[in-house]
């Protein structure tokens, strides 16, 4: 079993290593979908690996002759569903798994950020697990994702695809920036960007900017449009995710045996009639096929409630109900 767990770590590093190179590789334009089919083939080897150190088996009771999926190998590793490394090798495993059925290289600049964390989850977990260190087989500049910061506006994926692949794509993008932004870990996401700040200290400056006070030229906001893919970003499930984050970190305990589920969010959309209400839920049409998005606001809404009597909300949900 020892000698069968080295050689699935060794392959685990080849996979690695391959995913890092299409990923960097600016001339492919699969790279997106290759990184994913590589990175997941490399965690399952090495998680499985690990599994068999554990005296564990990685395969079926019922099919002695096939292993277990990552997803399987993931969750036996870390038991945790709330482990930020599961949870941002899940996200990987379900781009890798819609990548057959959507062109995401639109999105890139989505994906990178997952990517980035899940590389130095992988090397870590590498250590940690095997005491095997990547920079023995790849330079460590190597372990920097390389992505191409220009994505397309929602418009622009609206006219450039059909509506259902569209909105897919957006939905997608949307529950992205929705699970960074409430788990707020690196072991998640780790986000690349660039941001100009204004200072009359010449010293500090990187480069100089010019503005003219005599031109003729003025400008004014008239109307400020609201993309409904902007500002109402969370999915009914992401709905869920964020209020549970946000109690975790209050300290706020939910008098409710099953916690905030979807059973006791559908209570409180009914109570206040949320999908009407356009501040906090936003209906999509696509042919004959309608579903909802929700903003922020209800997030902040559902957790004020909550706040002002945790014990009791639930069963005063219910009770208006009856």
């Amino acid at each position: 079993m020892q000698n069968l767990a080295n050689q699935l770590v060794d392959k685990s590093i080849e996979a690695f290593v391959m995913g890092l190179e299409i990923y960097n590789k600016p001339t492919i334009k699969y790279r997106v979908e290759g990184f994913s089919f590589f990175i997941c083939n490399a965690w399952e080897l090495m998680l499985k690996a690990e599994l068999l150190n554990q005296g564990k088996s990685i395969y079926f009771k019922d099919k002695p002759d096939r292993t277990i999926s990552l997803e399987k190998a993931t969750k036996l590793i870390y038991p945790d569903k709330n482990t930020r490394i599961r949870l941002n090798l899940e996200k990987i495993i379900e781009l890798r798994n819609i990548s057959t059925h959507f062109i995401t290289e639109d999105y890139e600049v989505k994906y990178a950020p997952l990517f980035q964390a899940c590389v130095l989850n992988f090397t870590n977990e590498l250590i940690r697990f095997h005491n095997k260190d990547i920079t023995e087989h790849i330079p460590q500049n190597f372990l920097t994702i390389h992505a191409n910061y220009e994505p397309l506006s929602n418009e622009e994926i609206k006219l450039k695809y059909p509506s259902e692949v569209a909105q897919k794509f957006i939905q997608q993008a949307n529950k992205i920036d929705v699970l960074n932004k409430e788990y707020n870990s690196e072991k998640f996401a780790i986000n690349i960007a660039q941001k100009l700040y204004i200072t009359k200290d010449r010293k500090k400056a990187d480069f100089s900017v010019k503005i003219d006070r005599d031109s003729e030229n003025h400008v004014a906001i008239v109307k400020e449009l609201k993309d409904p893919s902007d500002t109402h970003k969370y999915s009914y499930n992401n709905i869920i995710t964020a209020v549970n984050e946000r109690l975790k970190k209050r300290n706020i305990q939910l008098g409710y045996k099953s916690g905030f589920n979807s059973y006791v969010l559908s209570l409180f959309i009914e109570f206040y009639n949320i999908k009407s209400d356009s501040k906090y839920a936003y209906k999509h049409c696509i042919g004959k096929q309608t579903s909802y998005t929700y903003s922020q606001q209800l997030v902040e809404f559902i957790v004020s409630q909550i706040k002002k009597d945790p014990n009791n909300f639930v069963e005063s949900l219910k009770r208006a109900k009856k």
